[in-house]
């Protein structure tokens, strides 16, 4: 079974992805890190003991990888939002066996004492227009969350919205049991969450 375990904000540059967040919820970003594996980098917040959220971006500094980056970020346009869900999963060849083509292939990563396994699409995009979550295996004990600042920033809802939302719940039906998931047919795809904390609550 997957568990919910962090989301994505990709924007074109970091600074101003952070700002946009930062903003929106009234609280400060903590330091993250680079990705030399990705050539992207990113800033963090804590959403609980066991969740976080990223703001990711490509570093301009760094060189990318041979293939397209995760999350589609490549093709990232617009203002910062919400592109990615990521779920973790306690071995990440047995859930890529149940997951839909295309989900991804793993790569071995690691920043600092962190090490994780993530599967990634080899064309950068996840099924479902990036609706399906990523997969994520932690090595070890080691988990951002925990390390963070809690400014008291809680996710209370996923909004999945697909033209294929039937298909899109029963892909994840048997995979993932989550409250705050909810499903939506409409004609674009796209991804909300709200989280409650010092502004209440706030839909990005």
């Amino acid at each position: 079974m997957l568990t919910f375990d962090h989301l994505a904000i990709s924007c074109d540059r970091l600074a101003a992805g952070v700002a946009h967040v930062e903003a929106a919820l009234g609280v400060p970003l903590a330091p993250g890190g680079e990705h030399p594996a990705m050539g992207t980098h990113n800033k963090l917040l804590s959403l609980g003991p066991e969740e976080y959220l990223e703001v990711i971006a490509i570093n301009p500094d760094a060189p990318g990888p041979d293939q397209p980056r995760w999350f589609d970020i490549d093709n990232f346009a617009g203002a910062p939002r919400v592109s990615n869900w990521i779920c973790r999963c306690p071995d990440l060849t047995s859930a890529l066996a149940a997951a839909p083509a295309g989900t991804g292939v793993p790569w071995d990563l690691e920043r600092g004492d962190l090490r994780w396994r993530m599967a990634v699409p080899t064309d950068g995009k996840l099924p479902f227009d990036n609706a399906f979550p990523a997969l994520i295996e932690w090595q070890g004990d080691a988990h951002p969350a925990p390390r963070l600042p809690d400014r008291g920033v809680r996710l209370t809802a996923l909004h999945l919205t697909h033209p294929e939302a039937e298909a899109l719940r029963m892909a994840l039906g048997p995979l993932i049991a989550e409250d705050r998931l909810t499903i939506a047919q409409g004609p674009t795809p796209a991804l909300e969450i709200d989280l409650t904390g010092p502004k209440g609550t706030v839909r990005l």
